[in-house]
């Protein structure tokens, strides 16, 4: 049985994230993350009962930080362009300065194991999009909302590169989901 949260669990998650930005999920050997934490391989297995265990926990807690942050910001707006817009340019900010971005948007996608992980955090932001666009006006705004999480998603990837804000990115993702399809 795993042990409940505290220091030594903490010391894991901090020591993959640290490992996650500078190799990605490859990089997050049981050995690797020990050595980082400062603690005994035997110690991983009181935490964790696996490598895919600890691999969700990581994600999961990259993804609640993103959500947190997302989450605080749109709290002022009501659903709609302004609020989309607060929460686009939080989330991609976040995505610029959280560890282990790089891993956890982009190669948790091919990783097996975080599969249904990603499409549940997906979801969960497509759910917040479509509010914004049924207020926008968009009467099928769920596959709109998907589509508008992937391209957040993309975007962060051309920001990681950039090493800043692609604001000619983010103003795009707002022009193609403001303006809602005639209905013929």
């Amino acid at each position: 049985m795993a042990r409940p949260a505290g220091p030594g669990r903490r010391a894991l998650i901090d020591a993959g994230m640290t490992l996650a930005e500078d190799g990605g999920v490859a990089a997050l050997s049981v050995s690797a993350v020990t050595t980082t934490a400062g603690m005994a391989k035997g110690s991983f297995y009181q935490h964790f009962p696996d490598r895919r265990s600890y691999i969700i926990e990581l994600h999961r807690s990259y993804h609640d930080q993103l959500a947190e942050v997302v989450a605080q910001v749109i709290s002022e707006f009501d659903p709609g362009i302004e609020r989309l817009r607060a929460g686009l340019d939080a989330f991609l900010n976040a995505c610029l300065q959280t560890r282990g971005t790089k891993a956890f948007l982009g190669q948790a996608r091919t990783e097996t194991d975080l599969g249904d992980e990603v499409a549940q955090r997906n979801a969960a932001f497509a759910t917040l999009v479509r509010e914004d666009l049924e207020a926008i006006g968009w009467s099928d705004a769920a596959p709109i909302a998907t589509l508008a999480v992937a391209m957040a998603a993309d975007v962060s990837f051309h920001e990681l590169v950039a090493r800043e804000p692609r604001e000619d990115l983010r103003a795009a993702i707002l022009t193609l989901v403001s303006r809602p399809v005639c209905e013929a």
